[in-house]
């Protein structure tokens, strides 16, 4: 059995100029106390094509967690849009939120978002050269991906991460969830985190 509900993910900020930073409302649950933190990462997605121009934003660990809900808000700066293919600059891509424990990831939560021109000028006609700062991001938060995988929490030897088999639930916000056979099967809602715990926690970036 998991340790480690994510129960809710808010984004904040949304939609906002390309150059400001991510922004997540993280609420998760622990059904006993983490003897290790979890690391939590934000990747941007650069180009569909390949992921050599995924861009890690941030990553933070967060601990020692005690049993109980909890929530914080995880900020990461934007990418380094040097990085990302001018074919890839405007339309659609995708942002990951990942936690994983003992170096072993255990949900993905992913966003679709679009990155437009917001004057209709310019999205009609696009400069060769794409021009950021007047780009909005517009993150799709109604309908987020989670894929949850099945980890030891234990660490015992000689184990792996399982891949997720493509079972797909919807809950009533129209979430998508991919859950492996022997994985917590139920979706992230705001209503099972209403109550969250005042037990303090370290947050390292």
């Amino acid at each position: 059995m998991a340790k480690v509900h994510v129960c809710n993910v808010v984004v904040l900020d949304n939609p906002s100029p390309f150059s400001n930073p991510f922004q997540f409302e993280i609420t998760f649950e622990c059904i006993e106390d983490l003897k290790e933190d979890l690391e939590w990462k934000i990747i941007y997605v650069g180009s569909a094509e390949s992921e050599d121009y995924d861009q890690v934003l941030d990553t933070v660990y967060v601990g020692p967690v005690p049993e109980g809900r909890h929530m914080f808000v995880f900020q990461a700066d934007p990418p380094d849009h040097t990085k990302i293919p001018v074919a890839d600059a405007v339309g659609v891509t995708v942002v990951l939120l990942t936690c994983s424990y003992r170096g072993k990831e255990f949900i993905r939560v992913g966003y679709y978002v679009n990155n437009e021109y917001t004057d209709p000028e310019m999205r009609e006609n696009p400069p060769t050269t794409p021009l950021f700062d007047k780009m909005q991001r517009n993150i799709l938060a109604t309908n987020p991906r989670v894929t949850r995988f099945k980890i030891d929490w234990e660490d015992n030897t000689g184990d792996e991460n399982v891949p997720p088999v493509q079972n797909q639930i919807t809950d009533s916000n129209q979430m998508t969830v991919v859950i492996d056979q022997n994985s917590i099967s139920e979706p992230l809602k705001p209503s099972i985190c209403s109550d969250i715990s005042n037990a303090s926690m370290d947050i390292t970036a």
